[in-house]
């Protein structure tokens, strides 16, 4: 079903083309201006009196035939201009030339020889078939009679000598046929119930050449999209006299042929057998190389459609010779043969025998180099041809190793269903990153040149399996390539390092809770309390003339590869939850905060069993990290591998917290000076319930006396709380804020923030600056 909706999306319909009835219009000629007033009325005068010459001069009589002949041949030269076509009809030319499609009655016996006999009819023909060149006028001629007159003038041969004047008469006829029924199926049927389709199939024998083009023509028209038009030329035997026009010399010859079997086997399986039965795959590939691009064009679709035959059919396709010539023509400025090649490859690329063979054969870089076409339906057949080749296994480390992954990521593809082809592909790639593949792009990765060897870390961080990203880009140095890409001068490589690094990280965080909030713990539910293990980045060491941002990114993800960030620990932290109830409740409280001059009750053991922080308030060690701390001095907190943040008060603050500091083991009373009422209260309900709803108003302050009291669970749910908001316009500020509260999984945030938005943010006045700030 795939492979179907595939090929209705993408295969360009095959149409009876309108006959070009005098080729000695120059193409380029300027349309003439649609006549008005006057000239129009003197255009219609002008029709109207060749009419009444036709209308009267039906006769063998020389005079009436000169005349006949002369009336045709004008009308003939107005009907070269569409633009009078309106007129010439508007005057009455139908039925009088449609009468003279026919010879006037003659004398029994006559042998006489007939003036200009065959030229009034071939005249007549030419110019109803410059009419039908407007759908409208189509149904007037055909129900003016013209079908059987036409049909009757393509027997002509059987009874007169293959004159020239025969030979015009009949091509003009199969011309007039095929421009009637063009996209006309109404009309198509009619000619074969009129009998027209004996006496064309029998004219691709005539020895005319233009014959056999014109009645080639007409049945290329006549089996398009009409079953029983196709039959029906099947049964005339026509196959292999079209099966040896394909080997003609004559482009023009060999074009028609194509197009008359690639409309007899579109949607049609049993045909498409009898006409390989025949013989014609052979002679079919071998128009890829014709001189003439339309014969290619039309052998290229051909072989896609007998591509869909069988896995066998694909196999000999291949076998004979298609695929190279097939390759060539994806290289040629016409968009239509590109079109036609890469689509007939994506059909042969559906059998796993040819894949490898296609991209053997060089066919992998033009068409990743078609992902950038503006033609969605060129985009669509390449994207289609590379999913083919994406299922072999041989085939992956070329894609990858000549840059396929990121045309496939950074292509602009037009259709939705171009879109979803890609992302297809992507995903066959990446189920077979193991194994024997990865171990080819791990070479890959230590012994080929610098670029194929940032190509490979690129595509094995967006493919790769969590579990493989240790090895890939630790073990054997991929993460220093991806860094490599993000610091280089090149803003495309600065923009892949990226995208590269922040894939990456999404995947190594699946295996991490470090984005999500933090479950709540029921109130004395354990005693045990699960705690991530987090990295300290300020213990690596930089080297030398390296980005210090480069040397943070490093160790956040070799601490993900490393697992720090997503195992977890068990200790006995000996932490009670008193519940609500408790809290701010005077009911055997035995130590008293004072907030913004109003009492909070607490409870010494609930402290106690918080954080070190705490501990250290009541046994004499908070006071002097305490002191130090009130002179902007960072020192470690006792049983904490936390320093205590920098934030700097007045000098009268300074001197006021310390002389509190100093009362703080015997008093009753502690002064919290530097938070308000609301953070405080928040921040104890959490130490009484392990609960709280951090709100965004009130998450930044809240995360300061988090890390102040050293409370980890209240700092990552704010964290979290204040992670949910980082935008393009504030990740600066929130980067600083991480940095001033030791918060490491905010900072985390940013710098994975920076690296997926890394386009728009290389764009901003700040850019340099917020570089600096993660420095």
């Amino acid at each position: 079903m795939e492979l179907q909706r595939c090929e209705e999306q993408r295969l360009q319909e095959r149409k009876g083309q309108k006959r070009k009835l005098e080729e000695e219009i120059q193409e380029d000629r300027d349309a003439t201006p649609l006549p008005t007033g006057d000239a129009r009325r003197a255009l219609l005068a002008e029709v109207t009196a060749q009419v009444k010459v036709l209308d009267s001069a039906f006769s063998w009589h020389e005079s009436d035939r000169a005349a006949a002949k002369r009336a045709t041949h004008v009308l003939a030269e107005l009907a070269k201009n569409e633009e009078v076509v309106n007129v010439i009809v508007e005057g009455g030319a139908i039925p009088a030339l449609v009468k003279h499609l026919q010879a006037p009655l003659s004398d029994e016996g006559d042998l006489s020889l007939k003036p200009f006999e065959h030229e009034v009819e071939k005249g007549s023909a030419f110019a109803l078939g410059l009419l039908a060149v407007k759908p409208e006028h189509q149904q007037l001629i055909v129900d003016s009679g013209a079908l059987s007159h036409l049909v009757n003038l393509l027997r002509r041969y059987k009874d007169s000598s293959t004159s020239r004047a025969v030979i015009s008469v009949i091509r003009r006829a199969a011309d007039a046929i095929t421009n009637l029924a063009h996209e006309n199926s109404s009309i198509k049927t009619r000619v074969r119930m009129e009998g027209g389709i004996p006496p064309l199939v029998e004219l691709l024998e005539f020895t005319d050449t233009k014959v056999q083009r014109a009645a080639a023509g007409a049945l290329r028209t006549l089996a398009f999209k009409n079953d029983e038009n196709k039959n029906q030329i099947v049964e005339c035997n026509a196959l292999p006299t079209l099966i040896s026009m394909l080997r003609s010399d004559d482009a023009a010859i060999h074009y028609e042929a194509v197009g008359v079997i690639g409309n007899l086997v579109h949607s049609s399986p049993n045909i498409k057998k009898e006409v390989l039965a025949a013989g014609a795959l052979q002679p079919v590939i071998g128009l890829l190389t014709s001189c003439c691009s339309e014969s290619q064009r039309e052998a290229a679709l051909l072989l896609g459609q007998f591509a869909a035959t069988d896995s066998d059919c694909k196999v000999h396709i291949v076998q004979r010779g298609a695929v190279r010539p097939l390759i060539e023509m994806l290289h040629s400025p016409d968009i239509q043969l590109k079109e036609m090649s890469a689509f007939a490859l994506g059909r042969l690329a559906q059998d796993m025998h040819n894949q490898a063979g296609i991209a053997h054969m060089g066919g992998l870089v033009p068409l990743l180099k078609l992902l950038d076409s503006k033609n969605g339906s060129l985009q669509h057949n390449a994207a289609f041809a590379l999913y083919g080749l994406a299922d072999n296994e041989d085939n992956v480390s070329d894609f990858i190793r000549v840059g396929g992954v990121q045309r496939l990521q950074d292509g602009e593809f037009i259709v939705q269903a171009t879109k979803d082809c890609v992302a297809k592909t992507l995903k066959r790639l990446e189920e077979k990153i193991h194994g024997r593949v990865l171990n080819h792009l791990l070479y890959l990765m230590r012994v080929t040149e610098k670029p194929v060897q940032r190509r490979v870390a690129f595509a094995l961080a967006h493919l790769c399996s969590p579990d493989d990203q240790r090895t890939i880009f630790i073990d054997n140095n991929g993460l220093e390539l991806l860094l490599g890409l993000l610091g280089s001068t090149n803003p495309k490589q600065q923009l892949d390092g990226a995208v590269a690094l922040y894939k990456l990280a999404n995947k190594a965080m699946t295996l991490s809770p470090m984005d999500a909030a933090p479950p709540s713990p029921t109130p004395q539910a354990s005693l045990k309390k699960l705690v991530n293990i987090v990295p300290c980045i300020s213990k690596c060491t930089q080297e030398p003339n390296e980005k210090p941002i480069i040397v943070i990114i490093r160790v956040l993800f070799t601490d993900f590869f490393d697992g720090s960030l997503s195992s977890v620990i068990t200790y006995d932290l000996m932490q009670v939850y008193l519940g609500e109830q408790y809290v701010n409740n005077a009911t055997l409280s035995d130590v008293t905060f004072l907030v913004e001059g109003r009492r909070f009750y607490a409870h010494r053991i609930c402290l106690l069993a918080s954080s070190d922080a705490f501990r250290a308030m009541f046994d004499g060690g908070y006071r002097v990290s305490s002191l130090l701390w009130c002179f902007n001095v960072p020192v470690g907190c006792p049983s904490s591998s936390r320093s205590v943040p920098r934030v700097s008060f007045p000098l009268g603050v300074r001197v006021k917290i310390i002389w509190l500091i100093l009362q703080e083991k015997d008093a009753r009373d502690i002064e919290i000076p530097n938070i308000r009422w609301e953070v405080f209260e928040l921040m104890m309900r959490f130490i009484y319930t392990g609960s709280v709803d951090v709100t965004l108003d009130i998450a930044q302050d809240l995360l300061g006396a988090a890390d102040q009291y050293l409370l980890e669970g209240l700092k990552r749910l704010c964290e979290y709380t204040i992670a949910q908001d980082v935008t393009l316009d504030n990740v600066s500020s929130m980067y600083e804020l991480s940095e001033a509260f030791h918060a490491i999984s905010l900072r985390h945030t940013c710098i994975l923030f920076i690296l997926e938005h890394f386009s728009q943010l290389s764009d901003r006045p700040g850019y340099v600056f917020l570089l600096h700030l993660c420095i």
